[in-house]
Parts: structure tokens; C-alpha cells; sequence
């Protein structure tokens, strides 16, 4: 064998080299999801902090115009901070898929180790889509529209939805609008900011193209 051909590696080697990835993309991901998870319970607090703090101004000054700036101002700020909060997880999210392809990958490594260990893998060791949505349902038949609903994007899009409607509405009451205006733009406003950035969502993650080296059977 010439100086220049490779040493074979032992597979308990290959085992703990894959098990030390593996173990570094768990970890990232714990680490991706706490951030997270502190982004949103922090923006929520500005939220009810900044209702008590309207709630203080109305019982001294009632509903006048100094009402009207101090809501107008404050509900501006929680929605920029809500849409950054929205766009982080968006892009956890992003990150999480990748980390998601990534363990499958491993997986499959594991199985080329050991063919037996595939009846005990409840995740998939598939990197491709098929593979990755297997993942993230565990192997159960649960539907993406489910596990969409249910994720902290939608969650805190819905919350910015709400801001931006409540928005519309104190723009148009501060500007002597009717209580039917107040109520068109408010659902307006809010169904617009919902599917805007529904649609953003979508089109990042048709835009994200994820090399696939173990493509599932099946598709």
C-alpha cells in the first residue's frame, strides 16, 4: 500500500466520530430552540407590559389624544418587535430543517455500520424531504398542515396579525373614523400582515434546496 492511500478507519472509530456530529447537531438545535423560546416569552412581555401601561394612561387621561399617540406609538413598536421575533423563527426554523437532514444523514451512516438497527430508528435516515417530514412526526401519520399550525411561527404571526389589525384600528379612531372603518381595516390589516408573511415563508422554503445523498424509496 503506497503512503498516499488512506488508513482504513475501524467502524468503532466511524461510530464515535458520527455519534460526536450527531451529538453537536443536537446540541445546536437545543441551543437554536431555547434562544427562541426566549425571544418570544420576551416580546410577549413587552406585549402585557404594554397594555398595563395603556391601561394606566386611559384611567388618568380617558380616551383622548394622548391615548391615541401613546397606543398608536406603543403597538408600532410591539409589531416591529414581533415581526423581528417572526422573522428569527422563521429562520430557526430554516435551521432546523437543515439539522434535520443533517442527523438523518448520520443515520443513515449508522445503518451502513449496522443494517440490523433499522427496526428500532423511529426517525428517518433519509435526508431528502420525505425524509426529514418523517422526522419531525416521529413516523406517525400526522399531516404538515397540522404540524404548520401548531409550530411557534404560526403562533407568533398570529399574535403580530392581531397587532397589525389593532393597529389599522386606532390609526383610523384616531383619525375620527366610524366604528365599521375601525373594524374593516382592523381585519384588514391583520389578514394582510398574516398572509404576507405566510407567503414569505413559503416562498424561503421552496427556495431551500437541500442536497439530498439518501433520498427516500418512496419520494
Amino acid at each position: 500500500m503506497s503512503s498516499d492511500d488512506p488508513t482504513p478507519v475501524s467502524p468503532t472509530v466511524r461510530a464515535q466520530l458520527l455519534a460526536t456530529e450527531h451529538w453537536s447537531l443536537l446540541a445546536a438545535r437545543g441551543l437554536t430552540w431555547s434562544e427562541v423560546m426566549s425571544r418570544i416569552t420576551l416580546h410577549l412581555t413587552v406585549t402585557s407590559a404594554a397594555l398595563v401601561v395603556l391601561a394606566l394612561v386611559t384611567q388618568a387621561s380617558g380616551f383622548g389624544t394622548p391615548f391615541f399617540v401613546l397606543a398608536i406609538g406603543l403597538t408600532s413598536a410591539i409589531l416591529i418587535l414581533g415581526t423581528l421575533t417572526g422573522i428569527r423563527v422563521h429562520n430557526a426554523n430554516i435551521d432546523d430543517s437543515l439539522m434535520i437532514a443533517g442527523m438523518n444523514r448520520l443515520r443513515a451512516a449508522y445503518l451502513e455500520l449496522d443494517p440490523g438497527l433499522a427496526e428500532y430508528f423511529v426517525t428517518s435516515p433519509y435526508d431528502d424531504l420525505a425524509g426529514v417530514t418523517q422526522t419531525y412526526t416521529m413516523g406517525a401519520a400526522r399531516s404538515v398542515t397540522s404540524h404548520v399550525a401548531g409550530s411557534a411561527f404560526t403562533f407568533i404571526n398570529i399574535v403580530n396579525a392581531i397587532t397589525a389589525g389593532t393597529l389599522g384600528a386606532l390609526v383610523i379612531a384616531a383619525a375620527g373614523g366610524s366604528p365599521r372603518a375601525m373594524s374593516v381595516v382592523g381585519a384588514v390589516s391583520g389578514l394582510l400582515y398574516l398572509v404576507s408573511m405566510a407567503d414569505v415563508s413559503r416562498r424561503s422554503f421552496r427556495q431551500l434546496a437541500i442536497p439530498s445523498r439518501f433520498p427516500s424509496p418512496h419520494g
